[in-house]
């Protein structure tokens, strides 16, 4: 893992947790599988934190470069499926 995971500085240390444990599970999604209702959860606790969707998608895209993991394609498999575990391709 060469890359950093995108958050505010002016964030608490909670938000800061919060975010980079979101981010986390998008990794897991990718690399294991994850299941469907703790990223949803994780990523409700992100909109709480980053409720802007135009912030939501610079995040996301900083992520996305650094690691080549797509959030969004994540977060769409999750909301469209009714399968417990999101395991991207």
């Amino acid at each position: 893992m060469n890359y950093h995971y995108p958050f505010d500085t002016s964030w608490s240390k909670q938000e800061i947790i919060d975010v980079v444990q979101f981010f986390s599970l998008i990794e897991k999604a990718y690399e294991k599988g994850i299941d469907r209702d703790i990223l949803l959860a994780g990523y409700r606790k992100f909109k709480h934190i980053v409720p802007s969707k135009s912030e939501e998608k610079k995040y996301f895209a900083e992520f996305e470069k650094d690691s080549g993991y797509s959030s969004f394609h994540v977060l769409k498999q999750a909301k469209e499926s009714d399968k417990s575990i999101v395991k991207m391709k």
